[in-house]
């Protein structure tokens, strides 16, 4: 088993990658377990993803799942990887809704994605139940299966849409991870993230701030009195994301860092 992980870790530095060590372990404990000798299959296994890593797929595309909140999620084309830069949502909530842990909550996700939001948020709050949003098909099925994947199909449910457009109801909580890239850094962005992350996901519009526009349009009308909505944003975005939401007649209660220092997420509050 050693022999093969420093055969797979010398591949990967010799590509230069440079968490080279860590990948080379995650190979192995994904695809081969513990079985020592590696068998006939778990080294077909092994050679495909290195075959695929070495093309320059990120790790977590070769295995097709990322951890998020503790939790595993199936990736998919339509999907983004979740990052743990979007946990900070979770920080939040929790923060913002902790005499509310065992009410019945309702939520919804804009923009679900693999759908780690709502399914992390759901897990955390036992008797709450959920909706996820999103325009890409694809993302809804990879949303669907990951709630069963994690326990919570009972209590989520995911259709396309675009953003608030034909929901006729009101929510305790929203969450969303709108695209917030401007569409002329998309070109800049790393190779990972440009050529494997799916374009409507990333793209934000000329200044990145378009779904949050849109997300001021739509969230007073779809938050019940008192409720809060959490959004992720991208570097340098607060103020002009906190006046949009302002100018909606929401207001902020709250700039939350990543584990990077940076502000990561806003919290507002609906008051009619």
């Amino acid at each position: 088993m050693s022999t093969v992980r420093k055969a797979i870790a010398l591949a990967l530095k010799r590509a230069g990658i440079a968490d080279f060590t860590f990948e080379a372990r995650i190979l192995i404990e994904d695809l081969a377990g513990a079985s020592d000798p590696i068998d006939e299959a778990a080294a077909a296994r092994l050679n495909d993803a290195l075959a695929r890593r070495l093309k320059g797929e990120p790790l977590w595309r070769v295995l097709g799942a990322r951890e998020f909140w503790g939790l595993s999620f199936r990736l998919s084309r339509g999907t983004l990887e979740p990052r743990p830069d979007s946990e900070t949502l979770l920080d939040a909530a929790l923060g913002h809704l902790a005499a509310r842990r065992h009410d019945e909550l309702r939520l919804l996700d804009l923009g679900t994605g693999t759908g780690c939001l709502l399914i992390a948020t759901l897990r955390e709050f036992p008797r709450a139940s959920g909706l996820g949003i999103d325009l890409s098909p694809d993302a809804v099925a990879t949303a669907t299966g990951n709630a069963a994947r994690n326990g919570v199909s009972a209590r989520a449910a995911f259709h396309e849409g675009d953003w608030t457009a034909g929901i006729n109801e009101r929510f305790d909580l929203i969450l969303s991870n709108p695209p917030y890239i401007g569409s002329a850094e998309i070109a800049h962005l790393d190779k990972n993230v440009r050529e494997h992350d799916p374009l409507l996901a990333l793209d934000g519009g000329p200044d990145g701030l378009d779904a949050y526009r849109a997300l001021a349009a739509g969230l007073p009308g779809h938050l019940k009195p008192g409720g809060l909505a959490i959004l992720e944003i991208g570097a340098g975005q607060e103020e002009a994301v906190v006046a949009l939401m302002r100018q909606a007649g929401l207001r902020h209660l709250d700039s939350r860092r990543d584990l990077g220092g940076h502000i990561r997420a806003l919290v507002f509050r609906h008051v009619p």
